[in-house]
């Protein structure tokens, strides 16, 4: 099994010629827009490819690349780099293959498999997406086993962030998971009727790295929707325990760990979210859209191990500290992050304006590990609607930090999503061109 704390995607090769390879490759497959019908089988999906131009861009500043940002050495940067505009081109490919048959009784079974390439490998190696069963009733609800994205990151990935230009920004960051693991389970409640509107309640669970005897990992997911008239909320609150110690909401739920053989040596760790969203129709025309994440960490301490890695994966730590007699201690932390944007659709044309806002933390730890910084990313966005599935978009982005140092705790990176990095300059922008064939 791959490394559950796999590092964010590297940023793209600068290889502007990608993009157009890309595009003819796109262009070759425009077929009208629908599924893939095959008998009980189903094949749906999207491909997209953009191009990005950043300002104060240092890819090369950090002295360790790569290194864990939780990582005290990986604070330090390369005095004097230089940084500035840079080029990069990104594509994401994502097939989904559902099959469904008719049981008899009012009783249906499925399956969904799906798996996510960007610039042509693996998003998050050694991970699948989807790769589940599921038994259904209209009266009984729904029971699905297997490996399923978390409602925590694909809700908040896609339609909330995605229609602003702030999928990553808002779904990848914070105290989330984003996938489970083979031998998750999920019950989805029959539809109920609630004061004049639907309500949709859900419960998934997951044990993740089963290898792990002493720290024993645990995950559970609530979810519950509700819609009346133009009205749609979301409300997604996760709880785990022993998971990964990390602030990646796309990451995979498993072990403290990638390596079980730690387990001795290590203490508890936990986190967990509660995130409101919601949009609201207005017209035909005007949709607003906002959401509040509440991010919690237990923190985790860190400790040399015998295995490959040398290190655990450690969390807000007090380096060179100590507490209650344990040496470089992990302290608890808080931290709270907002959505919020617009929508305008005139003719083929679909207008937006978002803005995520990463807030500071709040921790008791004597260290500064970024809970004094906060961000603020803003997008203007464009999408035209060319048929057949195609759609092309412009968008122009700016992030700045409210101080030069470690970025804020909810980050994942001291770059993540914007390749701009907080301990060199507090403020970055871009713009992207692309194009989706969505199928």
């Amino acid at each position: 099994m791959a490394p559950y704390n796999a590092p964010l995607p590297a940023p793209a090769p600068r290889r502007p010629w990608l993009l157009a390879g890309a595009l003819a490759t796109l262009c070759a497959l425009a077929l009208p827009a629908h599924a893939l019908d095959y008998g009980p089988f189903t094949l749906t999906g999207f491909a997209k490819v953009d191009v990005t131009r950043g300002s104060n861009q240092c890819p090369n500043c950090q002295v360790f690349p790569g290194e864990d940002k939780q990582r005290v050495w990986a604070d330090e940067i390369l005095p004097g780099m230089p940084y500035g505009t840079e080029t990069t081109t990104t594509t994401l490919i994502q097939p989904f293959l559902a099959a469904n048959f008719n049981l008899g009784g009012g009783f249906k079974l499925s399956g969904l498999l799906s798996q996510r390439w960007r610039d042509w490998k693996e998003d998050i190696p050694g991970y699948l997406y989807e790769a589940n069963v599921a038994v259904s009733h209209e009266y009984y609800g729904r029971v699905t086993v297997g490996a399923m994205t978390t409602r925590g990151w694909a809700l908040a990935d896609y339609p909330y962030g995605a229609d602003l230009g702030l999928a990553e920004e808002w779904s990848s960051a914070g105290a989330a998971y984003g996938l489970l693991m083979y031998d998750s389970i999920r019950y989805t409640a029959p539809v109920l009727d609630v004061f004049g509107g639907d309500l949709v309640l859900e419960v998934t669970y997951s044990a993740g790295d089963r290898d792990f005897k002493v720290n024993k990992p645990s995950f559970w997911e609530f979810w519950a929707n509700y819609r009346i008239g133009d009205l749609v909320l979301d409300f997604v609150g996760q709880d785990s325990k022993n998971g990964n110690p990390q602030a990646w909401g796309h990451g995979p739920f498993t072990g403290l760990t990638p390596f079980p053989a730690d387990d001795p040596l290590l203490g508890e760790s936990g986190q967990s979210i509660a995130m409101l969203m919601g949009r609201y129709t207005i017209s035909s025309q005007w949709e607003l859209l906002g959401g509040v994440r509440r991010n919690r960490w237990t923190g985790a301490y860190a400790v040399f191990t015998n295995s490959p890695a040398q290190w655990n994966n450690m969390f807000n730590v007090d380096w060179g500290g100590s507490l209650n007699g344990v040496a470089n201690p992990g302290y608890p932390a808080t931290s709270t992050d907002y959505l919020a944007g617009v929508r305008y659709r005139w003719d083929k044309w679909i207008f937006s304006a978002g803005m995520v806002y990463l807030g500071k933390a709040n921790t008791a730890n004597p260290s500064e590990r970024g809970q004094a910084n906060s961000a603020t990313m803003g997008t203007l966005g464009a999408v035209y609607d060319l048929g057949y599935g195609f759609n092309v978009y412009g968008l122009w982005g700016a992030v700045r930090y409210s101080q030069i140092g470690l970025s804020p705790m909810s980050l994942p990176t001291n770059s993540a999503f914007t390749d701009v990095d907080s301990r060199v300059t507090k403020n970055g922008n871009w713009i992207t061109l692309g194009v989706i064939f969505v199928f």
